[in-house]
Parts: C-alpha cells; structure tokens; sequence
C-alpha cells in the first residue's frame, strides 16, 4: 500500500505531503483546486513517462517521493524531473532505470482514469481481460500455442525465402557452380599461406640462412678447439673428481645436460645445413601459389578458413538449389505439419478462454446488478478471424445490454460515460480479487453518474477497501461519505503565485466538505444536518 507522498514544485504544488490510510481514501475540491495533479504525481511516482512540464514555473526540478509497503517490505520511490529534461529515477535509495521502476509499482498500486475506460472500449483489449482472468489455467495453454505459433512461422518463413528464390536459382546456380569450382580446384589448406609465406623466405634468403647456419655449426663442431671438444674435455675432467664431492657432482650433471644438449642443436643444424638447397623453379612455384591464394581472399575472404567457411555455404545453397523439388516438397510437409498442430494449439487455447469468458461475464454482470444495472446482460463473443494470429484463432469482444428488452450490443456502442465508469468499476472489482495488487486508485470513477447510483458506486468502493487500500478522486458527496479517511484540496494565489494544498480533514471537517457538496459554499446547519445522515447511511 502507499503510506506517504511528498511533492514538491510539481506543476502548481510547491510543497505538499500526504499520509494516506488503508480502507478508502477520498480527495474532494474545487473544479481546477488540483486534484488530477495530485493523481499525475503519484502516476509519475509510480514509472509514468516525465515531462518538464511537470517542474513549476521557476523551479529547477521536480521531486516526488512516495513511501509504501510491498509483500511486507518498505519502499521508497524517488522521481527527479528537471525542467530541462532530465529525469532520475530511484528505488530505495537506488539509481534504477523507468523500466525495473515500472515493473515494481505494477505490483504496488493500478490507476484507473479516463483513460481506462477508452481502453476498455477497445475490443482489442478484451482479450486481455479474458486471459488474466484464469490466467492459471489459460497460461500453460498459451505458452505452448506460442511455441507452436513461432516454430509455424519459422517454417513459413523459410517456405516463403524458398519461393521467392526461385526465379532467381537459375542465375546462382551458374555463379555458385564457377565459384566453388575455383575454390575446390584450389584445393586450399588451414595454415597452408603461413607455411608458404615461411617457405619463400627462407628459399629468397638460403644463401644467408646456409652461412649463418654453417659458421655456428663450425663453432660447435670444427676443429680440435671447437666448442663442443672444449666442453667434452671439461665433462671429463668434472666426472674424474665428482666422486669426491655432492656439489661437484651436481655440478657435472648440469654441465652434462648443456653438453649433451648442445650437441643435439649441432645435429639439428646439421640437418638443416644439409637440407638447404636453393631452386628457383620452387621459389617460383611458391610465389605462385601463394599469389593464387591471396586473390582467392579477396574474393571469398580475408583467410583461407573464411574461404572454406563460404564454400561450405553455397555447397549447402547448391544443394538446395539442385534438390529444389525435393526441399521445396519437404517444406511443405513440415509446413502442413506445423499448422496442423498450431490449429490444436489454438484450439485449446479458444476452449480454454471460452470457460474463463464464460466465468468472467457471469462475474462481471453479477458486480453490475450491484451497480445499479438491475436488467443488464453481458455476453463475450468469439469470432474466428481469417488467419491464426499472434493471439490465437480468436476475436474476443464485450457485448452488453444495460436495459431490459434491448439486444445486446458491442460495449463501444455505449454511449453513456457514467455507465461506461460503472462497467470499468465492475471490472476492477473482480480483476482486484486475482490480481493481488495492494492499491487501487481511482481518478474520476463518478462521471456521468449521480443520485443513487453514486451512492451505490460509493457503497462498492467501500468494498474494495475491504481488500485494498483505495484512493478516489471525486466531487460528488454520496462517494466522499464512503470514506475512511478523507482529504481536501484547495488553491491559493498571492501576487506573484498560485499554490495547491491538500489537507486531511478532520471528522467536523468532513461534515462540512460533505455539507459543501451537497449544498456549494455556503454551508448552513441544514447542509451539516444532511452531510452527517448520509455519512451515518454509509458507514
């Protein structure tokens, strides 16, 4: 629930805190006192979009903060508008972005507005309605029609890049043939550019590689004071006296290991001295090869791996090209397949949204009579659209009826805005019983209705409080008597300002903003007299 709000420098507020109360909260006060920004604050509190309008004239920013509770933990939420635009959002003393803000509040409080009752005249929505309703059971049944529903258009997708490929297979059939031709007749290797390029320089520069090869064998090797003689006879001299000393023989052991291993370098170079030869016929045949390869890269690739890689792939689109008929006949199949089981799919899915309709409107219509529709009907209607869409193989729509004889029609052909509000005050009376959100906040649910209609909306308020804790903007006095803690919203002006407060009303308070609405400013112990049988008919 929400305990607390601060504004400060919010459009026309300076500097206002409320402390809001569990059970139903009532905000009353003069057309244009502020009352809608009161609700646009807590809105932008809880992840609506920031607008630098929002920050008051002069003002540098805007701040909102708001205290809550959330499954039984303490929330602090901070918004910060600049007037240049700039907008800050935290959580619990934390930098968070709008969209993690947005996804906490859903669960801490639904706002209904005007707003609302056009979304609730959009049939595109009632869909939605009936989804979340049995949300336990449709959701299994909805995930698996989606996984259907993607895998179907996954396939479709690839039957679609199938036709239209082929008009023009023909021409890449030609042009993929000469190319892996030229690719295979190269007969490339990994690695086979880096040992050529190894290859050349070592037949451009043999000459120097030989000399400087031969001289260090020449020392290891040639000549009776050559460095490996020298070595053998210090070996020697070492092994006739290691028997007499451990560090000595240490010694000898370790110069053993370098003796021993330079004469394996000495073999190795050797082995290369003799191996070097110098052909020119070779050096040509390399630099050609690798030339070969290089114009291979720039067309196919920077590596030979690339070009292997690209081979692979038209190898794969030569086959389908060549095996079109035979790909194209098992497309189709798996085509045929997929929808057949996403029109399963899908009908699971309509059956189990018929039952959660079925249940909804008999809900809803029940919470109607309640409201004050004593003859209303209610109907959700499925229609079966052209093609199996995103949502399944329905069209759901609301159809009601709010006077006894008349057919039921379709809920956008409602004309009146106090019936359409009525309609939406039902709906979230029975979406609140499953939803589990912990504050509801209603932003003008009384328009178009008064009399005893208002004073049944204020009694089924009064029931929703019993459940959450509820915040209602309204100007009629049957409503405002429901309350269990009510506030009051007024406007002041100086010479240079105009400035929004809002004040908890004490119980004498309370008769006296009831007797103002009842009665208009002046309020006389007739007014009081009548404020305080409505409130006493209410409790």
């Amino acid at each position: 629930m929400i305990n607390h709000i601060s504004i400060r420098n919010f459009a026309i507020i300076e500097n206002t805190e409320i402390d809001f109360e569990e059970g139903l909260n009532i905000i009353t006060g003069e057309t244009g006192s502020g009352k809608s920004i009161v609700i646009e604050a807590i809105s932008l509190a809880l992840g609506s979009r920031a607008d630098s309008t929002f920050v008051r004239h002069g003002e540098k920013k805007a701040i909102v903060q708001l205290a809550g509770e959330l499954d039984g933990e303490e929330i602090i939420i901070t918004r910060e508008v600049s007037a240049a635009g700039k907008n800050l959002c935290k959580l619990n003393g934390q930098l968070v972005t709008l969209g993690e803000l947005t996804e906490t509040c859903r669960r801490l409080a639904d706002i209904h507005g005007q707003y609302d009752n056009q979304s609730l005249l959009n049939p595109d929505n009632h869909i939605r309605l009936v989804d979340s309703y049995h949300e336990e059971e449709i959701r299994p049944v909805r995930i698996a029609f989606d996984a259907s529903f993607a895998a179907y258009g996954e396939i479709r997708t690839k039957w679609r890049n199938l036709l239209a490929l082929e008009s023009d297979n023909q021409r890449k059939l030609d042009f993929y043939r000469y190319e892996k031709a030229e690719i295979d007749a190269a007969d490339l290797k990994p690695g086979e550019d880096e040992t050529l390029e190894e290859r050349i320089s070592i037949l451009q520069n043999s000459e120097k590689i030989f000399g400087g090869i031969e001289t260090a064998y020449s020392c290891l090797r040639d000549g009776s004071a050559s460095a490996l003689t020298n070595l053998g006879n210090g070996l020697h001299a070492l092994q006739d006296i290691s028997a007499y000393s451990k560090e000595i023989a240490e010694m000898t052991e370790e110069f053993a290991d370098m003796y021993y291993r330079l004469e394996d370098i000495s073999s190795s170079l050797r082995d290369i001295r003799e191996s070097i030869t110098f052909s020119p016929d070779e050096l040509d045949t390399a630099i050609s090869r690798l030339d070969q390869i290089e114009k291979l890269k720039k067309k196919y690739g920077g590596s030979i791996e690339e070009i292997l890689t690209y081979c692979d792939k038209i190898t794969l689109e030569l086959e389908q090209i060549e095996n079109y008929d035979d790909v194209k006949a098992a497309l189709e199949r798996d085509l045929n397949a997929a929808h057949a089981d996403l029109q399963e799919k899908a009908a699971a899915l309509t059956s189990v949204r018929k039952d959660s309709a079925s249940a909804l409107s008999a809900a809803i219509e029940a919470e109607l009579h309640d409201l004050n529709f004593g003859n209303a009907e209610l109907s959700i209607r499925f229609e079966v659209p052209e093609t199996i869409g995103a949502d399944g193989n329905d069209l759901v729509e609301i159809f009601i009826s709010t006077n006894k004889g008349e057919p039921l029609k379709p809920l956008v052909r409602i004309a009146s805005g106090g019936e359409v509000s009525r309609i939406m005050l039902a709906i979230k009376n029975i979406t609140g019983t499953y939803d589990r959100i912990p504050t509801m906040i209603f932003d003008e649910i009384d328009a178009g209705i008064s009399g005893i209609t208002a004073s049944i909306v204020g009694r089924k308020l009064r029931e929703i409080a019993e459940n959450h804790q509820v915040i209602c903007i309204t100007h009629l006095p049957q409503i405002a008597a429901c309350g269990d803690a009510n506030y009051r919203i007024h406007k002041e002006s100086d010479d240079d300002s105009t400035y929004t407060h809002v004040d908890r009303l004490s119980e004498s308070e309370v008769v006296d903003e009831i007797a103002r609405l009842l009665g208009g400013e002046t309020i006389t112990e007739t007014t009081r007299l009548s404020a305080r049988e409505l409130m006493a008919s209410v409790k």
